[in-house]
């Protein structure tokens, strides 16, 4: 197949303050862990994806022609919060334009899905690649499902947890402070320490709130842009217990994107280039930035990618055993598939252990301000 030009597709540049160019796709990754991965603005849900690459995909391999296969799949999406775009799809079809044409109109989806779908038009594979991108949804979906259900109970317990503890440093603790100060006295040193604490509280706690909003508002502003990027990354990465998994993550999505665009027999560099695009985190761009140029110095792809440290060992010899026998897209399906196993134990492993801790932690401080504000109450009976 001859190689494929992406160049009159890639996003438009824009330049920041520090001079660096940064794509339109751009986006910060404050919350990758609960939702959808973007490639791009305003797109559709993945899970609308999922379903209309499914069904479309059935009927084609069923041996339905895309007319009517368009026609069975719309009969309820019509109705749907994004039935015009589906709607606009068909019309496009019917008025001669190629299924990839017609999505790429709407703007709602990826060059990523764009150009597995103009190849498989062209290999007369339609219908196996429009599975193969339902499939790719399909796990999105369930890896961040998984993970979003192993965090959300300790997330929510150690919410809570501060919450009481605010509740009572803020209102409980002041209470009892104005029933000590009328009856004098020498307090005991834990006594002594929570009021204190508590008294910090009430005099930072707008403060507090205020530097919070002016980091977000930082962060916000300045999302795009390289400097803070690579630099956010790199705190993600060294974070305790949870830096491993967000590198596996993305791991995962990069062979997970990988396998879907070398099945579908897209060249290489082509692969790597809108994989660039689409990773929406800077040390997988930067790194395929470079391989991109290495590749094209006649280096492979293992070799290039085993020049950065981002890339475990025993991925990049995956990856070599799977271009000694022409199997990439094999050898990527089992790094996606390991690595989300990985991930997924490590995640539930975290929420088991964190869950006691976090109970446990609530219980000791609790207990503790209840015994600081009681203890003199009970001395203070022993002295009558």
């Amino acid at each position: 197949m001859p190689n494929i030009d992406i160049s009159q597709y890639k996003k438009k540049k824009k330049t920041t303050t520090s001079g660096s160019p940064v794509t339109d796709e751009e986006t910060n990754i404050w919350s990758f862990m609960n939702k959808d991965i973007s490639f791009g603005d305003g797109q559709l849900p993945d899970r609308k994806k999922e379903e209309f690459y499914l069904e479309l995909s059935t009927l084609l391999l069923s041996g339905v022609d895309l007319r009517t296969s368009f026609d069975l799949v719309l009969l309820e999406k019509e109705k749907s919060k994004n039935g015009k775009i589906f709607t606009g799809i068909k019309d496009e079809v019917l008025k001669g334009d190629a299924l990839s044409e017609a999505i790429r109109k709407t703007g709602k989806f990826s060059d990523y899905e764009y150009y597995s779908i103009r190849i498989g038009e062209e290999t007369g594979k339609l219908g196996q690649v429009l599975k193969e991108l339902a499939q790719f949804y399909k796990n999105k979906i369930s890896q961040r499902r998984k993970i979003v259900s192993a965090l959300t109970y300790p997330a929510i317990v150690f919410s809570t947890s501060i919450g009481a503890v605010f509740f009572m440093l803020k209102f409980v603790v002041p209470m009892f402070a104005d029933v000590f100060t009328r009856f004098g006295g020498q307090l005991p040193w834990i006594t002594a320490f929570i009021l204190k604490v508590s008294n910090f509280l009430d005099q930072t706690f707008w403060g507090f709130i205020l530097i919070v909003l002016t980091v977000m508002i930082i962060a916000y502003v300045n999302r795009k842009k390289l400097w803070w990027r690579k630099g956010y990354a790199k705190v993600l990465l060294k974070l305790p217990l949870f830096g491993d998994i967000i590198r596996k993550i993305h791991l995962a999505r990069f062979a997970n994107t990988m396998r879907l665009l070398v099945s579908t027999n897209t060249p290489l560099l082509t692969s790597i280039q809108l994989v660039q695009q689409m990773a929406d985190f800077y040390p997988i761009e930067e790194s395929l930035r470079q391989t991109e140029a290495l590749i094209m110095r006649g280096e492979s792809l293992h070799q290039s990618l085993g020049k950065f440290s981002f890339y475990p060992a025993k991925i990049v010899q995956l990856i070599k055993v799977g271009e000694e026998v022409n199997r990439l897209d094999f050898f990527f399906e089992k790094i996606a598939d390991q690595l989300t196993e990985e991930v997924e134990y490590r995640t539930s492993t975290i929420s088991n252990l964190l869950e006691p801790f976090i109970i446990i932690f609530l219980g000791l401080v609790v207990g503790l301000i209840l015994i600081a504000m009681y203890l003199p109450m009970f001395q203070m009976s022993n002295s009558f």
